[in-house]
């Protein structure tokens, strides 16, 4: 008989194998040898093989790379941990498909080369003088790469046939859990019933072949000839299952693939053992584990309907979405067999009656959370505040956030202490799902260089979500002002209707988290009318943009650790000249939020030679900003920004200021802690010579 006969493999153990070698090292308790021989610390020389992802799997699978640094041990321990490593290095070439390689050890003692198999080797180790080291070398052979062979899906057998009897076969080792060579050549009789098949010819004349259809073809994406790596095969088998799923068969079965090695071909023959079961629409849904959430406010949220097909995609974007309401700490979703028959007005699908119910489980998080706010920077000074928020109101994920800051606390622009106090309502799902009832009373006082204000504001307004990256919102907003400026005091009502639009594609669930990739940008028109002291109607227009971009895309960093970001910014009053309109709603640039190196509002038409700005009618900045990860949660940005501000109404006026600096970053589990140094490299007139920004995330 040939030598494929001989072998049949369980193709999912190496991964497992090599892959958690890393966690055994850090887990694991130090080896002892049952003697009282002291430690012996050594050295592992792992010798590349030009081939960067087995020597990534040689590197985890290896025990002697792995406890070195922490975990020494006697000869007698060592020696076994040397002869272990045999199978274990051996294991990551055949899960890269080199299943006629081998491994060689060697260690060298003093000025003596020993093979890692030698017999006398713990004697040679128990004879090293104390804290004398050791240095071991792994090197492979590795010899041809075996490719895929023949790949069949076939159906589970009801009842497995016993293993022929196998004569002469080739024993090879494989990268798996695998049959041995006594069990192998166990004639029929002996065989236990539910025996695998033991070649894959008997495999295939024992099962029906399944046949996919186009789009679970394409997902298995696994064919004759290429490389027979481990990571590969598993990875077809767990996007089949997952296709099938997809196309509602909730019940689909794709087993662990078996492989049968062909050594004289260097090939691998795999069987996947595929069953579909029924196709099935969603049936009933369940909901358990609410407290004082409202059940009615989360079924009219859900995005699932009984009787449409069942698709695991849906079912995990619509716990997703309950997830984001904000109330749950966790939300789990099952399957709750058994499989029902769905009367025919039911179902979503023509001609699928059966469906599998789920069940939702919901653990509800504190309704009520206290929070403080501390941020500081040379030109605002410092601010200091607390929030309290509830987070489900009236059992509908109504939020209600109260909010006191205290500002002002020092800085170059500010000229006293000042405070912001404000209520934020928000209920989701207001007359439509997706849409968000927003409402904010706020009171607010700061003693600016440019201007003095005393305000309560009122807003209302209308937030949507627009497919997958927009949001629209719109609302009305009334506010009663004091203001003084240069000695003279006017009172202010300004009634006005803002207008946004904004786009985010960076896919960051935490908004504070920094960006790697994607465009963040927004639009805003605000028709204003202000009264009491004269009639002026304006419309200030806004837009901002921002991109990143990941340097891992040309090939000299790792993703993630080397971002260039790059902001721009334009704004402008429509039909009002700069003293037709309140202080408050000129453009002013300067700061975090525009030009770093320059105090808030430092930037544009200044009041004679002093620090006192007027502000503007038109407004433009740029940034580019730098940012590297570093080890230990650390990390650095290098930024230089420019802009200007303009008494006209086209932006691209005014005299253009440049401030540049740099700063590091701490990365903490709710963002990074940023810490900036900027300098002005045009200082106006009374400008300050740096400014220091201290706050929890990126700039932009």
């Amino acid at each position: 008989m040939s030598c494929m006969l001989g072998v049949v493999t369980v193709f999912c153990a190496p991964l497992p194998l090599y892959a958690k070698a890393p966690k055994t090292a850090a887990t694991a308790q130090p080896a002892s040898d049952g003697t009282s021989d002291p430690a012996i610390p050594y050295t592992v020389i792992l010798t590349p093989t030009k081939h960067p992802e087995l020597d990534a799997a040689i590197s985890a699978s290896s025990q002697l790379e792995a406890l070195q640094a922490s975990h020494a041990v006697g000869a007698y321990a060592l020696a076994g941990r040397i002869r272990s490593d045999y199978d274990r290095v051996n294991i990551a070439l055949e899960s890269q498909g080199y299943y006629a390689g081998s491994v060689q050890i060697s260690v060298k003692v003093g000025t003596r080369v020993v093979d890692g198999k030698d017999p006398s080797l713990p004697d040679i180790l128990k004879a090293l003088e104390k804290n004398q080291k050791v240095a071991i070398t792994i090197s492979s052979t590795l010899g041809p790469r075996f490719s895929l062979g023949s790949i069949a899906l076939l159906a589970p057998l009801e009842k497995a046939a016993a293993p022929a009897p196998v004569v002469g076969s080739q024993t090879v080792k494989t990268p798996v859990a695998k049959a041995s060579a006594s069990k192998a050549k166990t004639p029929p009789e002996a065989a236990p019933a539910d025996a695998a098949p033991v070649t894959f010819a008997q495999a295939v004349a024992q099962s029906q072949s399944v046949t996919l259809a186009p789009d679970e073809r394409k997902a298995f994406n696994l064919s004759s000839g290429q490389p027979a790596v481990a990571e590969t095969v598993l990875a077809a088998q767990n996007t089949l299952l997952n296709q099938l799923q997809e196309d509602g068969y909730a019940t689909a079965s794709v087993s662990t693939p078996l492989a049968y090695l062909e050594p004289q071909a260097q090939k691998l023959d795999i069987v996947f053992r595929v069953q579909r079961g029924p196709r099935v629409v969603i049936g009933p849904i369940g909901m358990t584990g609410l407290v004082h959430t409202n059940q009615s406010f989360l079924r009219n949220r859900l995005e699932l309907k009984e009787g449409e097909l069942y698709r695991p995609s849906r079912i995990e974007a619509a716990r997703q979405d309950l997830v984001s309401t904000g109330v749950f700490a966790s939300v789990q979703v099952r399957n709750d067999p058994p499989i029902i028959t769905l009367p025919p007005g039911r179902t979503l699908m023509p001609g699928i009656l059966q469906a599998m119910p789920i069940e939702f489980s919901f653990k509800e998080a504190k309704r009520r959370t206290l929070s403080a706010e501390v941020g500081y920077s040379t030109d605002l000074g410092g601010r200091l505040g607390a929030s309290w928020t509830h987070h489900n109101l009236f059992g509908d994920a109504e939020q209600l956030k109260l909010t006191a800051l205290v500002t002002g606390l020092g800085g170059s622009a500010q000229q006293g202490l000042g405070y912001d106090v404000y209520a934020d309502f928000m209920k989701p799902d207001f007359l439509s799902k997706g849409q968000n009832l927003s409402v904010r009373l706020e009171g607010v006082r700061q003693l600016l260089y440019s201007y003095h204000q005393t305000a309560i504001i009122a807003r209302a307004g209308l937030n949507r979500h627009v497919g997958k990256y927009w949001n629209l919102s719109g609302s009305l907003m009334g506010e009663q002002e004091q203001i003084k400026q240069f000695g003279d005091t006017r009172s202010y009502f300004i009634v006005a209707a803002p207008l946004n639009a904004t786009f985010d594609n960076t896919s960051l669930s935490n908004p504070i988290d920094p960006a790697t990739h994607g465009v963040r940008a927004s639009l805003s028109i605000t028709p204003s009318e202000s009264l009491e002291s004269g009639s002026t109607f304006f419309t200030l227009l806004s837009a901002q943009a921002s991109t990143y971009f990941d340097l891992h895309h040309l090939g000299i960093s790792r993703p993630g650790r080397s971002v260039i970001a790059v902001r721009g910014i334009v704004g402008s009053v429509q039909g009002a000249s700069t003293y037709q309109i309140p202080p408050d709603q000129r453009l002013y640039a300067g700061g975090p939020a525009t030009v770093r190196g320059f105090r808030y509002q430092g930037v544009g038409p200044q009041y004679g030679r002093t620090k006192y700005a007027i502000g503007g009618t038109s407004m433009d900045a740029g940034s580019v900003e730098f940012r590297q990860r570093l080890p230990m949660n650390l990390g650095v940005a290098g930024f230089v920004d420019a802009g200007q501000v303009g008494t006209g109404s086209r932006p691209g006026q005014g005299t253009l200021r440049v401030g540049y600096g740099g700063g590091v970053r701490y990365f903490t589990p709710i963002g990074p802690i940023r810490v900036d140094v900027a300098l002005p490299m045009n200082r106006p007139p009374q400008g300050d010579k740096w400014e220091l920004y201290f706050g929890l995330g990126e700039t932009f």
